[in-house]
This record gives structure tokens, sequence and C-alpha cells, in this order.
């Protein structure tokens, strides 16, 4: 299994789950795990999603990903497991 974080922070606003989970789905990511919450006005969901039958490359849909929370005003980063998990490990 390849698995990614994905993580998606921002003002909330009508859509950004479904945008987030439409363009995964169209890559063929399946998405593990996720938890959400708004706290005020502001958004914040993390994925743990499998890439192992992804359409592209990882920086292809990292970058893409980029963009489209850009298009929803929102900023999402994409990460490999390993390296979130070195990260924050103490």
């Amino acid at each position: 299994m390849n698995k990614v974080i994905i993580t998606v922070v921002g003002k909330d606003t009508v859509g950004i789950i479904a945008k987030v989970c439409t363009y995964l789905a169209e890559r063929h990511i399946n998405i593990l795990d996720i938890s959400q919450t708004i706290v005020q006005e502001y958004f914040n969901m993390m994925m743990i999603a499998d890439m192992e039958h992804m359409t592209g490359t990882f920086n292809e849909i990292a970058s893409e990903l980029e963009k489209v929370g850009e298009e929803i005003g929102v900023t999402i980063k994409c990460q490999r497991e390993e390296i979130f998990t070195k990260m924050h490990r103490i």
C-alpha cells in the first residue's frame, strides 16, 4: 500500500469535501480514513489515502491538489506517510 496524508485547511465554504474527494476518485485514489472539524469559521480536514492505483505521479497529484485548493480558497498539502510519520516523531 502506498499511503499519503492529505491536509486541507482554510475558511469554511460549501463543497470543500466534495471537490477534494471528487478529484481523488477521478485519479483512482482510495480514501482510507478521513477526519474533519470546523472551529468557528475555519475548516480542517486530514485524510489518509491509498495511492497504489493512482493515475499520474505523486508529484503531479500533490501539485494538482494544491491547485484545487487555490480554486476553492483552502490550502491542501499531500505528504507520503513515511515522511509525515518521521516529521512528527519525537
